[in-house]
């Protein structure tokens, strides 16, 4: 029953939770399912819960959880939140990320400023009234939000999260609330549909006072039919609300793969969102036309990095598909183990038909990444550098072309005689190592007649997530040289490029973070284009 804290009619939510283990992909159920939503015509937004005591994920290793993942105004949240950007063309928020941190940080302040009078602070109501502030905070003014609980059912952090959760659906009416649960279904030796780890997850669910309204099955093949009734039966649910969200080559498919099951009708029509929905011949069909167009050849692409994961960088691989989706060809990204680099990798980047430095912090790679920068220009082989790969190109050029011996950043070498990349003046005194970082939108301004003018135009917003800046005190020296700093935001280098190079291309920001299916990142766009044009080269102008 609605209650007087329940609107009388707006929003719908759709909680979706994970069982079994974790990794399932309910990040991408979810964000498949706001993908369909939005081509039937309903504004979509989601909040992604992580249980963690981080207040954000800017200090976690990437090895952990993946990319550290940049918003808009700053927010330093999970990779998740990209699924959530590009599925749904939308720029998110730090307010759209819930963590177990943020919430106690907020709680406790407020007790400690008196706002509680008196009361005794507790998870219930205190946290659990905070966590549905945010959530509807969120969905306002949009027609569906999707809310993500990370992790699995019965980890103990979620706890105070499912019990929000529960009060929700007591509060809103029936009709706007809907539980979808997502969970395993393994074969057994025999290649059987095991239905026994569902069930169990299940259980646990209701067993703190929730029902699923949708399960998803994740198995490597579709739900057989009688695998949906087994689940049918024994979780309470109708066997028409038992999806399938089979393994898939492309996670751009989900989408398409889960309108096939039917998902998209059933959420529609449990939420009473149906009758206002466009007629399935009038959904909008530009994300189906994008990701099954045909492909023609191949590019390799050599991504020179120091984290053996691909969940490290991903929003560049996912830029990569982007731009290869634009070029209807396919982008084989070939692994280069950066500090493996002179001994075992070598070869790769003489494989490659591209080269792509990411971002990063620390010393470790930086020798082999500047290696890597100086081959791409020495070889006229298509570059891009991202961030931190940026910098190495500054420091490579500078040593290499310049002679400036030993340049290098602060970062790295606080004491070198050529500190090309280090802070500038106004970072000097600030004490809070957090405070001197640049994250979030920034505006570029472009100089006219470059290669950065033919990609973005004027002027470009991208986001930032560092902290070292080229040093004023070497641009004119640099750019006497031939380095072109064509992208500036007052005193700080946003974009270089070479003149005389098919494609030299580096970037103080990272473009990946708003690269999207349908609006491939312009740098990523104009790198794959170059590297087209290698592959085509004749092989003896490549020797030579």
């Amino acid at each position: 029953m609605p209650t007087d804290s329940g609107p009388a009619s707006g929003p719908k939510f759709v909680f979706v939770t994970g069982g079994v283990m974790s990794g399932l992909g309910k990040g991408i159920t979810a964000a498949s399912t706001g993908r369909l939503l939005e081509n039937a015509g309903f504004d979509v937004t989601a909040v992604k819960i992580d249980p963690y005591l981080n207040v954000d994920a800017g200090t976690m290793n990437p090895y952990q959880h993946g990319e550290v993942y940049v918003l808009k105004d700053g927010g330093e949240v999970d990779l998740d939140l990209g699924n959530y950007e590009r599925f749904l063309d939308a720029d998110m928020t730090f307010d759209q990320n819930i963590t177990t941190g943020k919430l106690y940080k907020n709680v406790i302040e407020k007790e400690r400023a008196g706002d509680y009078l008196g009361k005794t602070v507790q998870i219930i109501p205190h946290i659990t009234d905070d966590i549905k502030r945010r959530i509807r905070a969120a969905a306002a003014g949009h027609d569906v939000c999707l809310i993500e609980v990370g992790g699995t059912v019965g980890d103990i952090e979620g706890g105070p999260y499912y019990e929000a959760i529960r009060q929700f659906a007591h509060e809103e009416r029936d009709e706007d609330v809907l539980l979808t649960h997502v969970t395993l279904v393994p074969y057994s030796k025999n290649g059987e549909q095991k239905t026994k780890p569902t069930q169990h997850s299940v259980k646990e669910l209701r067993s703190i006072g929730l029902q699923p309204d949708v399960l998803v099955g994740r198995c490597e093949d579709e739900l057989d039919a009688d695998t949906k009734e087994k689940i049918a039966l024994f979780c309470d649910v109708p066997t028409d609300a038992v999806f399938s969200n089979p393994d898939v080559e492309d996670i751009y498919h989900v989408p398409l793969v889960v309108e096939e099951e039917g998902l998209d009708e059933y959420v529609m029509d449990r939420l009473g969102l149906a009758a206002d929905a466009r007629p399935k011949a009038e959904r909008a069909s530009q994300w189906r036309d994008i990701v099954t167009r045909e492909q023609s050849g191949t590019v390799t692409v050599a991504l020179v990095g120091k984290y053996a994961l691909e969940d490290a960088y991903l929003s560049i691989h996912e830029a990569l598909k982007h731009a290869g989706l634009e070029h209807s060809t396919d982008v084989e990204v070939l692994w280069v183990d950066a500090e493996e680099m002179a001994n075992t990798h070598e070869q790769r980047l003489r494989e490659a038909d591209g080269i792509v430095v990411p971002g990063g912090f620390g010393t470790r790679g930086t020798t082999e990444k500047i290696a890597a920068a100086r081959y791409a220009r020495e070889n006229d082989v298509p570059f891009l550098g991202l961030c931190l790969g940026f910098q190495m190109a500054v420091i490579e050029y500078a040593r290499n072309v310049c002679g400036l011996d030993d340049a290098h950043s602060t970062e790295m070498e606080a004491e070198t005689p050529h500190p090309v990349i280090g802070l500038l003046p106004e970072q000097y005194d600030v004490e809070d190592l957090g405070g001197t970082m640049r994250l979030g939108a920034h505006e570029t301004d472009i100089q006219d007649g470059t290669l950065a003018a033919d990609l973005y135009g004027k002027h470009c917003t991208e986001r930032h997530r560092h902290r070292y800046e080229v040093n004023p005190e070497y641009i004119e020296e640099l750019e006497s040289a031939g380095l072109q700093f064509s992208g500036r935001a007052n005193n700080r280098m946003e974009i270089l490029e070479l003149p005389d190079h098919p494609f030299f291309f580096g970037t103080q920001f990272h473009p990946e973070f708003r690269s999207r299916p349908q609006r491939a990142s312009p740098p990523f766009v104009g790198f794959l284009d170059a590297a087209i044009d290698e592959r085509e080269r004749p092989v003896s102008e490549v020797e030579a």
